[in-house]
């Protein structure tokens, strides 16, 4: 099997592959890319068994079709040294030896039999398909993915919840410590059904999806999707079980409103943090009608810090205490200039959101308060 290849786009198109690939597998022959050529398209794929994710691309002066599969780690290797080449493929099917040629020089390493490579996952027949603006999931993800938790002891929290109804598609992640609810009217699914999409792949469809990209084709079934975009398809089974109520979650009266400069409370909450306890990460925040006071202390070095920010406050004075890492987390992926902080008292959670909505979008973000030792 023979082929030639640009070399700039092989090594974009396998470095995308290469995101669903692990470090270390149970399965060995998951350390390579699955390459098969069908006329003049190449397909590579990668998998961690519970995703799979494949990319095409042009080839030229093809001579038959063919598979096989080779090291990941070696061919992005070989081709980020040769990148800038025209490539030849020249794979004996026989025995698995591939020889790839550049102007100059070659190179010379084994494949690995194809038919040891796991097989692509189905969907049922009966799936439901969809087509998904690129923007909307976009933002989705933008908004929710940085919530989602990395502890395994709650599954359904590890995911992107994905909460399609009639006239909107509501995106929420959460760790329980925080939460995010992204809500877009300008599609409208006219349906109702839902999923808790994995944090890898979440991350990979996020990181794909680019300004070339309009649409997104989704099919799925109950246990998986595949998404269909530009070059590429990504398969992944979801996270099993039912995702909590998240509004519920969401308190919904909040007498007491703050509207504040963003990137100041930002760098507010940044210094002040860095004389919070180390075990907590505990920072209070003091409401007055014209400011917010920051304080933080660690009684095991004795420090402290606090700083005053302006800001336009609607309620009674309180003090509420808050998780420093988590609510750098919430600002930074917050947009706006200003933002509004909702509260009701210091028991129950913080809602904050930008000061400004977006047509037909609407963005919440939830922090869990800590409670304050006066």
């Amino acid at each position: 099997m023979i082929f030639n290849v640009h070399g700039k786009t092989l090594q974009q198109q396998i470095a995308s592959v290469s995101k669903v690939v692990n470090a270390k597998n149970a399965l060995s022959i998951l350390d390579n890319f699955l390459l098969e050529v069908k006329g003049n398209t190449l397909y590579i794929t990668g998998s961690d068994q519970e995703t799979v994710m494949t990319a095409k691309m042009e080839i030229t002066n093809q001579d038959a079709d063919g598979v096989i599969a080779i090291n990941a780690k070696r061919l992005m290797e070989v081709v980020k040294e040769v990148s800038n080449f025209p490539l030849t493929f020249n794979i004996n099917n026989s025995n698995g030896s591939v020889d790839l040629q550049f102007p100059g020089g070659h190179f010379e390493f084994m494949g690995i039999d194809a038919a040891e490579y796991p097989q692509n996952f189905e969907i049922d027949p009966l799936s439901v398909e969809m087509e998904i603006p690129a923007d909307v999931i976009q933002s989705g993800l933008d908004y929710t993915l940085f919530a989602i938790s990395t502890e395994t002891i709650r599954p359904m929290m590890t995911g992107v919840y994905w909460d399609f109804h009639e006239d909107d598609i509501t995106f929420v992640g959460s760790d329980t410590h925080k939460l995010v609810r992204y809500t877009n009217r300008n599609y409208k699914p006219n349906r109702e059904t839902s999923f808790i999409l994995p944090g890898k792949p979440a991350g990979i469809l996020r990181s794909l999806l680019g300004k070339d990209t309009n649409m997104v084709h989704v099919r799925k079934d109950e246990k998986s999707a595949i998404f269909t975009f530009g070059d590429f398809r990504l398969a992944c089974r979801f996270v099993k079980g039912n995702y909590p109520n998240y509004n519920r979650v969401i308190p919904n009266d909040n007498p007491n409103e703050i509207t504040i400069d963003r990137q100041a409370l930002l760098a507010g909450m940044r210094r002040v943090s860095l004389f919070a306890s180390k075990a907590s990460s505990l920072v209070k925040m003091t409401l007055n009608p014209n400011e917010v006071v920051l304080q933080s202390q660690d009684l095991d070095y004795s420090t402290k810090a606090d700083e005053r920010i302006g800001c336009s406050y609607e309620g009674t004075p309180m003090s509420i205490g808050f998780n420093a890492g988590y609510m750098l987390e919430v600002l930074n992926n917050l947009q706006g200039d200003s933002i509004i902080v909702k509260l009701s008292d210091p028991g129950r959670p913080g809602l904050f959101m930008p000061f400004e909505q977006k047509e037909n979008e609407d963005v919440v973000m939830l922090q869990m308060p800590m409670q304050v030792i006066e």
